[in-house]
């Protein structure tokens, strides 16, 4: 995968009136579907981020098998960049053009529910993912404790760590705890004579929600503690929990372990940064940016605060639903089941599904455990494993319907402590206020 923002990029929230006109044309060219009469089948529209390169290559293979094997349903590929999707979603709908199947980021679920953008899923296909998929992939994929889709691409975090900068400050391995970390961190942080940064201990960065928001709620589900509340209403980081955390991040970069205006991702395979949260899609770029530095490179389960604390981390991911407004759901769940659930001949001489095939290629995975362990194998890169073992306890992210926007002010006040411009007590605040007011108002 890319080292572009991935699964907490923010998706743009926009009034049609604001939209840029060739988007709003983009949005509104109804696609062609036919009767489903002999002879002219009925064609369904599939709309993704998987834009260009590989993943858009990886996606097109399937889709033109199930094109070459089916007569009476075919399938075309529509795709946006990923900060266009959750807008494109919403503009089609409003015209009434929307695509039959969407692959949104689950962030967005509580609000394309609200929308009435998605489509429950069938009884069938609901107890299908409940059973074949791991608690956290289910729980992105649903709204209300109903089911919404397929979980396709998910994503963990774990601690991405450089052995060899262990190893030269005298460390024998990767932090188990909180205090571990801190003092790894510090330990590995080197300055010049002059006073200038040669390597960050931990590399907390504001270059994106992946390395703002998902290090800090990673940290905050080790911690035990959760973003917001239970009932959706209200955000729950005003706690001992998210006091800890941001407490962590505010003593790291206070004495000089993390600069957060670096880009973590160029900083930490050019040897600069000694230990990152990340997730688990950053595996495949490191190995195919960093050529033979990429040995250096461990993963390792996100500490927890004290030693013997129940593990837990972030989960994020994407999924594939039907629009609500389809004329032909019937035949949409048909092709989903088929990507989804249906076993092909995978790696080490096992078997897994259409998808769970398709995300191993591009370097990701999939909420289906017993798929990534046909595919990986023995032989495969160990720093997949952590993130594999960490679909057992992942925390889903909180897809309420105020999500995306509650996500971009957790990340403006993260950033105001990182930068001085906060104290933990005044953004703990700040958040409070600002994300109940968000997820509490009518949608």
């Amino acid at each position: 995968m890319t080292g572009a923002p991935r699964p907490g990029g923010p998706g743009r929230r926009r009034v049609l009136s604001a939209l840029p006109a060739a988007l709003l044309a983009a949005g509104c060219a109804g696609p062609h579907q036919g009767t489903g009469r002999p002879g002219d089948p009925v064609v369904l529209t599939l709309l993704s981020h998987y834009a260009s390169g590989e993943l858009k290559a990886a996606l097109q293979r399937p889709v033109d098998e199930w094109n070459a094997t089916h007569d009476r349903v075919k399938v075309r590929t529509k795709a946006v960049e990923f900060n266009d999707l959750l807008t494109t979603f919403m503009v089609r709908q409003a015209a009434g053009q929307g695509a039959d199947i969407l692959q949104p980021y689950c962030l967005w679920n509580g609000q394309l529910v609200r929308a009435g953008v998605l489509r429950p899923a069938p009884r069938t296909d609901a107890a299908e993912i409940t059973r074949g998929y791991g608690g956290a992939a289910v729980g992105s994929a649903s709204v209300d404790g109903e089911v919404y889709g397929y979980p396709t691409e998910a994503q963990t975090y774990a601690l991405y760590y450089n052995k060899r900068l262990l190893r030269e400050a005298g460390v024998a391995g990767p932090p188990g705890t909180w205090g571990e970390l801190e003092d790894t961190a510090y330990r590995t942080t080197r300055r010049d004579r002059f006073g200038n940064t040669l390597v960050q201990g931990f590399g907390l960065s504001t270059y994106d929600d992946s390395t703002t928001v998902g290090q800090t709620l990673a940290l905050l589900s080790a911690a035990g503690g959760t973003f917001v509340a239970g009932d959706g209403r209200s955000t729950a980081i005003d706690s001992p929990a998210g006091r800890a955390v941001l407490g962590l991040e505010h003593r790291l970069v206070r004495r000089g372990a993390s600069e957060p205006g670096i880009n973590v991702y160029k900083a930490f395979q050019s040897g600069q940064v000694a230990m990152v949260i990340s997730a688990g899609w950053w595996t495949g770029s490191l190995k195919s940016q960093m050529g033979d530095a990429y040995r250096d490179v461990g993963v390792a389960p996100v500490p927890v605060p004290r030693r013997g604390d129940r593990r837990a981390t972030l989960a994020t991911g994407f999924m594939l639903g039907v629009n609500a407004s389809s004329r032909y759901p019937r035949e949409a769940w048909e092709f989903l089941r088929w990507l989804n659930t249906e076993k092909v001949s995978g790696g080490a001489g096992g078997s897994a599904t259409r998808m769970s095939a398709l995300q191993v290629s591009v370097g990701s995975l999939t909420g289906r455990a017993d798929d990534m362990r046909a595919l990986l194998g023995a032989g495969a890169d160990p720093n997949l494993r952590p993130f594999l073992q960490a679909l057992e306890y992942a925390v889903p992210e909180p897809n309420v319907p105020g999500a995306q926007q509650a996500k971009s002010l957790l990340r403006k006040n993260v950033e105001a402590l990182w930068t001085g411009q906060q104290s933990v007590e005044e953004s703990l605040r700040t958040i409070r206020r600002q994300v109940d007011q968000e997820v509490s108002r009518s949608w």
